[in-house]
Parts: structure tokens; sequence; C-alpha cells
């Protein structure tokens, strides 16, 4: 919904653009040019009226269409204005780049600005990661056929490519995202009391907005042999902790499954490794604003060796767990947390060693 009601909010500000494309193909580039700074300064006016301040977004199309008009005009070649529509599709395919591959979320800043009465929880937040990831590709894709349509086809096709494609392309995206939305399987997490036991069961959604929904998490630390201890980097997209380094592994426990269950699904999902030998360490209680978890520790020693290949984990590394803190790592707060346990017990497995 918030990915829907942020578009609508975006939309208006490409309507210069669209209205030049199309007047364009019809009258030729200096008519185009007119009639979309008319339209540009029509917005900004309704919009003043409206909502008593400018449209920065539509202010911004509107004098790109006039800078890159005007050099059009002026040297009588209408090139620059044909890239126009890949140079704004640019500039959002970089805002969406920021948001998705670095801990910098503009899109999310600009949702809850614009949404201030709508919850982003971590779940819906992290599904609104994905979803700028497709769209910053299809952009990407979309900004190319821009750009060659321009120099190497005729008006027409890049009339087309540029303003009547979006539409399609951008129509078949927000199809596709609701017949995914339609389709997507409802996941539930148990609901349990402090000794975990369960009590009840709840939507992933529903747990992550009432912290009365007590539900248990998984977290599995690692050593080697030489008692070094297995350290993942969580990738920039995620919706907690992004970009900060971790336990090996960490994930939620789904209803009917066993914590130890969840250990081994989540360890070849993460790392690529499967746990034969793991044990469990301690559990404690974790109440946040929007959430509380039952958090259920767990650690094993194994050769494998790990790997970061999919889209939660950046990186992974085994190190000494002193290094972990001094080294100047940015560590989450659960991992310094427990991060004297973890010296105990290493120091009790590996003390003749």
């Amino acid at each position: 919904m918030q990915k829907i009601d942020l578009i609508k909010k975006l939309l208006p500000g490409f309507i210069p653009l669209f209205v030049f494309v199309a007047a364009d193909a019809i009258w030729g580039t200096k008519i185009g040019v007119y009639v979309a700074i008319a339209v540009g300064v029509f917005q900004m006016i309704f919009e003043y009226v409206r909502n008593k301040n400018f449209d920065k977004f539509i202010l911004l199309d509107t004098l790109l269409i006039v800078a890159l008009g005007a050099i059009s005009i002026i040297l009588d070649n209408d090139i620059f204005v044909k890239i126009k529509p890949a140079f704004i599709e640019s500039i959002m395919a970089l805002i969406l780049a920021i948001s998705v591959f670095t801990p910098k979320n503009i899109m999310l800043a600009m949702s809850k600005r614009y949404l201030k009465s709508f919850d982003f929880n971590s779940e819906m937040i992290q599904k609104m990661n994905e979803s700028m990831k497709r769209l910053f590709f299809i952009l990407l894709i979309h900004i190319i056929l821009t750009v060659y349509s321009a120099y190497f086809m005729s008006n027409a096709a890049w009339a087309f490519i540029s303003g009547g494609l979006f539409y399609i392309i951008f129509g078949v995206y927000m199809l596709y995202e609701f017949i995914k939305q339609k389709m997507r399987k409802i996941e539930y997490l148990p609901i349990v009391d402090e000794d975990a036991k369960v009590i009840g069961k709840a939507t992933r959604e529903e747990c992550h907005k009432n912290p009365d929904l007590l539900h248990p998490v998984v977290r599995l630390h690692i050593f080697n042999e030489k008692g070094q201890i297995l350290l993942q980097q969580r990738a920039f997209n995620r919706s907690v902790e992004p970009g900060k380094w971790d336990a090996a592994v960490a994930g939620h426990v789904s209803y009917g499954e066993t914590a130890e269950n969840t250990v081994i699904r989540e360890t070849q999902e993460e790392i690529g490794i499967k746990p034969n030998d793991f044990h469990f360490i301690d559990k404690r209680v974790l109440k946040m604003d929007m959430q509380s978890e039952l958090v259920l520790v767990f650690f094993t020693i194994t050769n494998q060796q790990p790997k970061a290949d999919n889209d939660e984990v950046v990186a992974v590394k085994f190190c000494e767990i002193e290094d972990a803190i001094s080294s100047g790592l940015e560590i989450t707060p659960a991992f310094e947390f427990e991060y004297k346990m973890l010296i105990q017990l290493r120091d009790k497995l590996f003390k003749n060693k």
C-alpha cells in the first residue's frame, strides 16, 4: 500500500515530461517545449492553491525542460531534448540505487514524509526495498532504450519508446506487484511465553506491529577450530541494522517449526552450510517499540567454508572475538550484548587448545 501511495505522490512530477513527448511527436520540439512548460506552470499553480506549497519535483521537471529545450532551440538540435526523459529517469534511478544499495534510504525518508500516518514496520520496509531494486533495473533498461532510440531511431520510434513504452512497462510492473501481493502466501509465526512454549500464532506482519505478541527468533554463533568466530555483514538494503556485522546466522522461527529446524534452514540459506552439531546457549526477551522477540542463542564448531551468496548477506569472515569490538567494525547491538558471553564460551571450549 505504501508503494502505491508514494507513486501517486511522485507521478504528477512526470506529467510535463509526458506532455512534451506527446506534443513533440505532433507539433515538433519548439511547440512541445512551450506546451510542456505551460502544463508545468499550471501544475505548480494548482498544487500551490490546493496545498499552499510548491511541488519541488514538478518544478525540477519543468526547469529541466526549459534548460534542455532552450539548448535544443538555440543549437537547432533536438537531441538534447530527446535524451531529457533518460536524464530524468537517471535521477530517479540514482535515488533508487542509493536507497537500495547503501544505508541511506532516500525513498523511505520520502515515503515517511508523504505518508506520516502510515506505520512502516521492518517487514514492509524489506518488501519496499525489494520492489525498489526491481524498479531500478526497469528504469535502467528504459534509460538505455531511450538514449539508443534518440540517436539511432526515427522520431516516431523515439516518441513511443521514451513515452508510451514507459507507460506500458510501468503499468505491467504495477500489475505484477498487485498480482504478487494478492498471491502472497501469508507467513505465520508462533506466539510464545517466556519459556518458549507455543500459546498461539499470528502473521509476521501482526507480530511486527504488536509488542504484546512475543515470537521466537534464533541466533547461531559459529566457531572454527582456532576459536575464531564467524561474522556476517548484513546487506545494506536490510530494514534492520543494514550494513552492520552480526552473528553468523539469525532468523525467525516459523509456525509449526522447531527452533532447531530454523537454525538448520537459516544457516543453509544465509551462509550455505549445514550445521551438523549445534548447542543451545541462552535465551532472552527483547522488547522493542513495535515488537517483542524471544531470542534463542545457539553455537557450533565447524570446518565448513561459509559463503555469502544471497540478498541478505554482503560478506562473511572469521575473526577473533575481541577484534570484532576493537577493530572498529560496526556491529549490531545484539552481538555487542552477547560479546562477554561469547568470550566466556570460547575460553571454555578452547581452553586446552
